[in-house]
């Protein structure tokens, strides 16, 4: 069962990655890291709930994976594009 679990939480993982790059590529840095930190996370979020729930919890360990995915792709987000405003230096 747990073959099933990793499985699915690592296409949820890459799922959401390849959205988010979709969505908001520029906010995002290199699509390349973009696609390997969703399935990776969504894959010790997996691991981390299977050992925390046990088995037979499988609802619960993808939702978990979901929950991990979407906290480390938010840390990947870059700010909004602002403009800089120079500071005048006045004598």
């Amino acid at each position: 069962m747990i073959l099933w679990e990793a499985l699915g939480s690592v296409l949820i993982g890459f799922a959401v990655a390849y959205g988010a790059s979709r969505w908001r590529p520029r906010r995002l840095p290199a699509r390349p890291l973009v696609l390997s930190t969703g399935p990776g996370a969504a894959l010790f979020g997996a691991l981390l709930a299977h050992t925390v729930l046990g088995s037979g919890q499988s609802a619960a360990v993808l939702i978990v994976a979901l929950g991990f995915t979407a906290a480390l792709l938010s840390l990947l987000i870059r700010p909004a594009g602002r403009t800089r405003r120079r500071r005048s230096v006045t004598a």
